[in-house]
């Protein structure tokens, strides 16, 4: 067998498959580099969702004439020197694979001009460099790529669409925002403004990112345990998201995504939660660089801990204090000063003794500040929480079933399957009745209605009735592109986050199909100004939050199969309820709009119908044997 030494430019596009596998890591990589370089202010410029442009601008330190090829090559960096310097990383790039990677894979240009130096620029087409030019530009650096992965067209066609592209870099930079609120950010795409922040603040970034709605419903933290500092915003006990976007972690200013405090936090709004509901969170750790290796990944998108057990304790234990309000929360609140929060402590103490309230062995006992190494040796037992929650688990690789692809097999059922689906019909057809055969005859309970047709009993369920009609008339509306829709006196504004917008977006078209009249309100929001006639009554919010809820699991599931079950319950939410008077005249539109149809069942499953034959009743009494 024969080695090959790879060229420059194979391994340069391996490497690329690692980096820069969609435009959302260009980006990525580009802004933090921009960070890295000290800028203060970053202007962030897409197209077609990154694929034919991305353009970051920054008013950094620049890189002079003689680094711009070094610039190019890779596993050059400024922030390595040696091999202990990935021990103490305190930048966000460090691997100097980057910029290669962007540049093996697509039409690159750098321009960059150092505080005292001139403006020079250098070009790449798929890694391979021009000349240095002398050029004109401000302080900083200008990086610009285009039509990405030009010359690997088998990695272009697994791109997503343009939209879904570009909702995951609004995604990735609205956590810069969070992540850097000193630094001012501009982000267009497509000639439209997306985000700006000015640079003035945490909470001005979460407004900018989230809307300004967002901060009345979180607490603010800042604490610190064994070492280890924990600050953000988390999510109230009533306020929570349909699923998983809104989360955002940040390991000393880089944002990751981990098992352990994910759990973490899950486990302590364990109690608060209601089912497919998820925590709303910002949260910066800040770690002693030795205890946490961000070199994991090429793409760095998660770190590993020395000792979990230490961070899943410090997480639960600071925001469980938090949402369960024990005495502790005070301090770890950042609302008061941290002298006014360590006097609230010390009076908390001197009551306890007062009252000769025996200290407690737990998370809550008064301890002396200890390092993290001092916790990791004396402490680590005490971190499990034990009433409430789970026990911290070790996140450890876990082996993964393969599953084999099977050629499709002749369905050798077919035939039973076709006479099951005949006996249905015939079914339903001999269960039809004409409605002007059935004498209505009163109700039981104001939530069965009696008809009588010759020998023959039958009791309806009017919800089950009714909400089975305004399903029906929802799926023949949809399914014709029929909609007929009921205007709103007042708009409901839907805010979302850029994941959720794109999700939504796409779907647009259906949901009009539908009867909704929706449309574009500034950002990522969207405003309903009409909905399905038939729905008038309908929770707006739940509706769309449980649409929402399901977009992480069904992203590939076209909307209008997924509508079925949430149009089921909205139907069911419209419609009239067990216990509601109707009156004659409602009555009789009821079994008429059913077409006298008995076999027929709620979009749940529960028949609509029940019929009892006249002997059936007269067994009841006795009357026959």
């Amino acid at each position: 067998m024969k080695i090959n030494l790879l060229p420059q430019e194979v391994y340069n596009k391996i490497a690329a498959g690692e980096v820069v596998d969609r435009p959302y890591s260009v980006v990525k990589e580009l802004v933090e580099n921009a960070i890295d370089a000290g800028a203060t202010e970053i202007n962030v410029e897409i197209e077609e969702g990154g694929k034919k442009l991305v353009r970051v601008s920054d008013n950094g330190s620049g890189i002079a004439r003689e680094d711009l090829k070094h610039a190019f090559s890779p596993h050059a960096t400024s922030k390595l020197r040696v091999a202990e310097d990935l021990f103490r990383v305190h930048t966000l790039g460090f691997r100097g694979e980057a910029v290669a990677s962007i540049a093996a894979v697509s039409r690159m240009k750098i321009l960059s001009k150092t505080a005292d130096g001139h403006a020079y620029s250098l070009a790449s087409e798929g890694g391979t460099l021009g000349e240095i030019q002398q050029d004109a530009g401000a302080n900083g650096t200008v990086v610009t790529v285009e039509n990405l992965f030009f010359n690997t067209p088998a990695r272009l066609k697994f791109l997503k669409s343009d939209g879904q592209e570009e909702s995951d870099v609004t995604a990735m930079m609205a956590r810069f925002l969070l992540s850097c609120p000193q630094i001012s950010f501009s982000y267009i795409a497509n000639g439209k403004v997306k985000y700006r922040s000015f640079g003035d603040g945490l909470k001005s970034a979460l407004a900018v990112a989230y809307g300004s709605g967002v901060l009345e419903n979180c607490y603010e933290l800042d604490a610190e345990k064994h070492g280890i500092r924990i600050r953000g915003f988390i999510g109230n006990q009533n306020f929570s998201k349909p699923n998983r976007s809104y989360q955002s972690l940040f390991v000393n200013g880089r944002y990751v995504v981990n098992q352990t405090v994910s759990m973490a936090v899950a486990n302590a709004y364990g109690s608060y939660l209601m089912k497919r509901q998820y925590p709303f969170y910002v949260l910066f750790l800040e770690i002693p660089p030795e205890i946490v290796d961000v070199n994991v990944h090429p793409n760095k998108a998660d770190v590993r801990f020395a000792d979990n057990q230490i961070i899943y304790g410090c997480v639960y234990s600071v925001i469980s204090a938090v949402l369960d309000g024990n005495s502790r929360a005070l301090e770890y609140l950042a609302q008061a000063p941290k002298s006014v929060r360590a006097e609230e402590s010390k009076r908390v103490e001197a009551v306890a003794e007062k009252t000769a309230v025996a200290p407690v062995q737990s998370e809550q006992t008064k301890m002396p500040p200890m390092n993290y190494v001092q916790a990791k040796k004396e402490l680590a037992f005490d971190l499990t929480p034990v009433n409430k929650g789970a026990a911290p688990r070790f996140f450890e690789p876990q082996e993964t079933t393969a599953f084999k692809v099977r050629a499709p097999q002749e369905d050798v059922f077919a035939e039973n399957q076709k006479f099951l689906r005949e006996t249905e019909q015939k079914k339903a057809v001999q269960e039809k009745i004409d409605p002007q055969n059935l004498q209505y005859k009163g109700d039981l309970f104001r939530t069965y209605l009696i008809y009588e047709a010759g020998d023959n009993a039958y009791f309806i369920d009017q919800h089950a009735a009714h909400e089975r009609l305004i399903f029906n008339r929802l799926q023949a509306r949809l399914e014709r592109r029929e909609p007929i829709s009921q205007p709103m006196l007042v708009p409901y504004i839907l805010n979302m986050n850029a994941q959720e917008y794109a999700f939504f977006e796409k779907n647009l078209g259906v949901l009009r199909e539908l009867g909704f009249e929706a449309e574009e309100f500034g950002g990522t929001s969207v405003k309903i100004s009409a909905v399905p006639v038939d729905l008038q009554s309908i929770d707006l919010e739940r509706f769309f939050g449980d649409l929402l809820g399901s977009m992480e699991s069904l992203r590939a599931i076209r909307l209008a199969d997924l509508l079925r079950d949430k149009l089921a319950s909205a139907a069911c939410k419209a419609a009239v309820k067990g216990g509601e008077a109707l009156s004659e005249q409602e009555v009789r539109a009821l079994i008429e709009e059913a077409e006298g149809d008995m076999g027929l069942r709620c979009p749940h499953g529960r028949p609509v119908a029940v019929k009892m034959k006249k002997s059936e009743i007269e067994k009841l009494f006795k009357r026959i044997v």
